[in-house]
């Protein structure tokens, strides 16, 4: 680090942990704004910085797919690359899904949010590699052997960049950065953040209109990236590579030409005191178990930000078991004409329950429309098209008054319960109904059983005997299994509370 010009204050210390990896640990008191690093943007591992920066640029990768070519030409330069020490450090690969055996993979992620996930991005990646590298290596325009860019060694290099790459400007994109990568994440606990120095914000002060993150933040942290690693479906968009990253650095230097580039240091700021001996850590933003270890390849029991997604093909599924294909096409269609819809991913609409079981709106109001009557359904079906507004029901206020609206047609006689109705809590309770309860109970059940025949029970057990360090991808594989699990048991209790109040009322 000396000698690429990185400075790390004598107040940090370089600790090897109990599992083999490196962390971070403070040998002195650290107080909120204090300087502990600096580090050159030249320092960085980097498609600009990398001996294979013209052949990428001829290539015309961008994004991760740029840098992951970076980091595998370095790593076979061996002692020839500026960055020989650095990559002898990391590891190979990081342990994310993406590398583990298929069966593996396919056995300890079954029902979880990533078992698809993982999938797809094998089939990405394959699909990059071979349009993409496969190109390059028959070109031998790098000069390094076929086996230095094998597609184990790009799926290598890519665990890395999903757990260790940054965004660091316009002109270098994405990059490894030696020190940042070696702190450690814990949610909502982080001591340090990443920004860049003073220097770099009066140099870059009047392209601000052309900054890549915007020009109205105030601070210039790298901000903690939430999204699940970019496919490179578009590799040569260099827009892509901030997905791919933990973070971006706001209003990041903007001159994409080599001539004059910005390299002004980066500087690590001390956000939350820390005490001598205290472990230091970083943040990779707010997200739950199944997008950390997607990315990063470890969770958090208990965290807070986990969710579980119900898929829009297993409610269809359900509801054409309950009534008819038909029924069911009619019901979401209609349901869609309204304006309604859930999450996207992959072209794939799923529904998020919430850490505390809460399952999101529209799913309820979904259930609402399919267990309607068919004349308050024959109602809904002839006005529709009046009741979709102007706009798009871009916050939870748009849908509240939305829904309503579907009420006031489907149930006529039920308008009392509509007066002063503004807000969630009260459209709820009109979404608590029996029939939804019921159906909601029916897809926690389906949605658990595709864990397989092992009970929450025993992956509790499994759990508490299974070693994080010998067994990791087991371990870290049953801690989200067991979260995701607890979320659909909290659903049931919600679906229970509400199924009695309902039961008490009519008493």
């Amino acid at each position: 680090m000396r000698k690429h010009g990185v400075v790390c204050g004598d107040a940090l210390c370089l600790d090897a942990s109990e599992a083999g990896g490196v962390y971070v640990r403070a040998v002195a008191a650290l107080r909120e704004g204090d300087v502990v690093a600096t580090i050159p943007r030249r320092a960085c591992l980097t498609p600009r910085t990398s001996g294979a920066a013209a052949a990428i640029e001829a290539a015309q990768l961008g994004g991760t797919l740029a840098l992951a070519v970076a980091v595998m030409y370095e790593r076979a330069r061996g002692a020839d690359s500026p960055w020989k020490d650095y990559l002898r450090l990391i590891p190979d690969r990081e342990p994310v899904p993406l590398v583990w055996p298929d069966d593996e993979a396919d056995r300890l992620l079954a029902g979880t949010e990533l078992d698809k996930t993982v999938k797809q991005d094998r089939g990405f990646l394959c699909e990059d590699w071979k349009e993409c590298i496969e190109p390059l290596i028959s070109s031998g325009e790098l000069g390094v052997e076929p086996d230095d860019l094998s597609l184990e060694k790009y799926f290598a290099a890519k665990s890395l960049l999903s757990s260790r790459s940054f965004h660091i400007d316009r002109y270098h994109g994405s990059g490894m950065v030696p020190l940042a990568d070696l702190f450690n994440h814990k949610t909502d606990g982080e001591h340090v953040h990443f920004t860049k120095s003073e220097e770099s914000d009066s140099d870059e002060e009047d392209d601000d209109d052309q900054s890549e993150a915007g020009s109205d933040q105030e601070e210039d942290d790298i901000d903690q990236s939430n999204a699940v690693p970019d496919q490179e479906e578009d590799s040569d968009d260099q827009s892509n590579a901030s997905a791919d990253e933990r973070s971006t650095v706001e209003n990041a230097t903007t001159k994409p030409s080599g001539e004059g580039h910005n390299d002004e240091d980066l500087e690590m700021i001390i956000v939350r005191d820390a005490d001598p001996g205290e472990e230091v850590y970083n943040t990779y933003g707010t997200m739950g178990n199944a997008a950390l270890l997607h990315r990063y390849g470890f969770t958090e029991p208990g965290n807070p930000y986990d969710i579980v997604n119900i898929d829009l093909t297993l409610v269809t599924k359900w509801c054409s078991s309950k009534y008819s294909r038909r029924y069911a096409r009619e019901r979401v269609s209609l349901w869609r004409k309204l304006g309604y819809s859930g999450c996207t991913s992959e072209d794939a609409d799923y529904f998020e329950i919430s850490y505390d079981g809460e399952p999101q709106l529209e799913l309820l109001i979904l259930l609402y429309i399919i267990s309607l009557k068919p004349n308050a359904y024959d109602k809904l079906v002839c006005v529709a098209h009046d009741l979709i507004g102007d706009d798009d029901q871009e916050d939870e206020e748009d849908t509240i008054n939305s829904f309503v609206k579907v009420v006031r047609v489907a149930r006529p006689t039920k308008n009392s319960e509509l007066n002063g109705v503004e807000k969630l809590p009260d459209v709820k309770k009109i979404l608590h109904s029996e029939s939804i309860c019921s159906a909601l109970a029916s897809l926690a059940d389906i949605r658990e059983s595709l864990y397989g025949s092992d009970t929450l029970k025993d992956d509790k057990e499994q759990l508490r005997t299974c070693s994080p360090v010998s067994e990791r991808n087991r371990y870290h594989s049953l801690v989200l299994r067991v979260c995701e699990r607890k979320i659909l048991g909290r659903l049931r209790k919600h679906v229970s509370s509400w199924s009695k109040t309902k039961k008490r009322k009519h008493l």
